[in-house]
């Protein structure tokens, strides 16, 4: 009898085994996300993740100017065919898919992070990073054109600067001395991350004033007004043709050729700048858009990934998301691969992109203002305020057009 017990438990163990095996090897995730600047390394961990444990991840990008994540959820929820993990931005995001995103309270990272998305004290969203942005620049630029970078705080020293470095076009080399765009597929770089300087710039971190007067309709037209010289400053030193009609890649790709000074960007582009093998120094400045001096730059986690609790496979979702706190291979994933700057205490390594690094600076001496843009929905940003900025760049419209235009839209939505 005894022989026959042990016969069957080692039989039921075997069996236990291959049937583990076998529904690992069964089993495959998706993840969407909307950083294509990560594609290619995020799809190469998922290849070696698949190694160690079986398990299928299933990469789909989308962001950038190819396409929009928002709208492919959408498409994906019409199709019945949302993913088991998905990206968002922020509390509109959350609102919009909140009957669909699960609870994530007990999982091992949340001990490791500071910027977890938390909604009414419970954990929902895993941090993919941090970043930060202000107006990068090239220092050695600066230096040729006798352009201290320490002075460049608030409007009226960009201007000088900006005056000056236009003159000395030819003997820079530089075709302008701002990359920026405001094209209809670059609404993100406008609507989203140059509008979080109206909503934060100077204000001390978390500080929801401005943002909550605006979401009931009251604008504030002095800083409004600085805040729209500000953007017309920078349209009118750019390359106009990348302003007007350039993406992404135009875009940073001026930068990193060395045709322009500054960059409005954050250090999500250290990949592409390693691409161009762009080895000249660089570092991150505060935004000009008051009259009085700032002296920090923008700094947050910038999204979250998110699990879908109807999905089929949460246990297996959850631990994709820990194996890239807690391996090896995550870690390397996050700081090598993808360069960016991780969100997790634990892990120790450090990005070697500039401008990875040049955040790193700022955030360890305190100097940040927050991300507030979406505390305003993805619609109202990209539909209603991304024109605007469009039709300025495009001279359609003044300055005064321009706050005009976008008062109107604050009332208009607000709540």
């Amino acid at each position: 009898m005894k022989k026959l017990f042990t016969l069957v438990a080692a039989l039921f163990l075997m069996f236990s085994l291959t049937a583990c095996t076998t529904t690992k090897k069964d089993i495959t995730i998706t993840l969407a996300q909307g950083k294509p600047e990560i594609d290619a390394a995020l799809k190469a961990y998922a290849a070696t993740y698949k190694e160690k444990t079986g398990v299928t991840v299933k990469i789909v990008s989308c962001g950038g100017d190819s396409c929009q994540l928002g709208t492919q959820l959408k498409s994906d929820y019409q199709a019945g065919q949302m993913p088991d993990i998905f990206q968002i931005q922020g509390i509109e995001d959350y609102n919009e898919w909140k009957t669909l995103i699960a609870t994530l309270d007990g999982q091992n990272w949340i001990k490791d992070t500071d910027v977890a998305f938390k909604v009414d004290g419970k954990v929902v969203g895993f941090p993919v990073s941090i970043e930060g942005w202000g107006l990068a620049y090239n220092k050695d630029l600066l230096v040729k054109a006798g352009i201290d970078p320490a002075s460049l705080t608030n409007y009226d020293a960009y201007a000088a600067a900006f005056k000056k470095l236009d003159g000395m076009k030819a003997e820079l080399g530089i075709d302008s001395v701002v990359s920026m765009a405001a094209g209809s597929s670059m609404y993100w770089v406008t609507a989203d991350h140059n509008f979080n300087s109206l909503l934060s710039n100077g204000l001390k971190y978390g500080d929801l004033s401005v943002v909550t007067k605006l979401l009931a309709g009251t604008v504030d037209a002095t800083r409004l007004t600085e805040y729209a010289n500000w953007v017309k400053l920078l349209f009118d030193y750019a390359n106009q043709t990348v302003l007007l009609t350039g993406g992404y890649a135009e875009q940073v790709g001026a930068f990193a050729n060395q045709k322009s000074v500054f960059v409005h960007q954050g250090n999500w582009i250290d990949g592409d700048l390693a691409k161009a093998n762009a080895t000249f120094n660089i570092g991150i400045a505060p935004q000009g858009s008051s009259k009085t001096a700032t002296d920090g730059i923008f700094v947050a986690a910038p999204s979250w990934y998110v699990i879908n609790k109807e999905s089929k496979n949460v246990k297996a979702a959850e631990a994709f998301l820990s194996a890239f706190v807690y391996t090896t291979e995550g870690n390397d994933y996050i700081v090598n691969k993808a360069g960016m700057i991780p969100a997790f205490k634990n892990i120790t390594l450090t990005p070697t992109g500039q401008m990875s690094k040049a955040v790193q600076a700022w955030a360890k001496t305190g100097k940040i203002y927050s991300w507030n843009q979406y505390s305003f929905t993805s619609d109202f940003r990209s539909t209603k305020l991304g024109p605007i900025y469009n039709q300025l760049a495009s001279k359609n419209i003044t300055v005064e057009k321009f706050v005009q235009l976008v008062t109107e839209a604050f009332v208009a939505n607000k709540k």
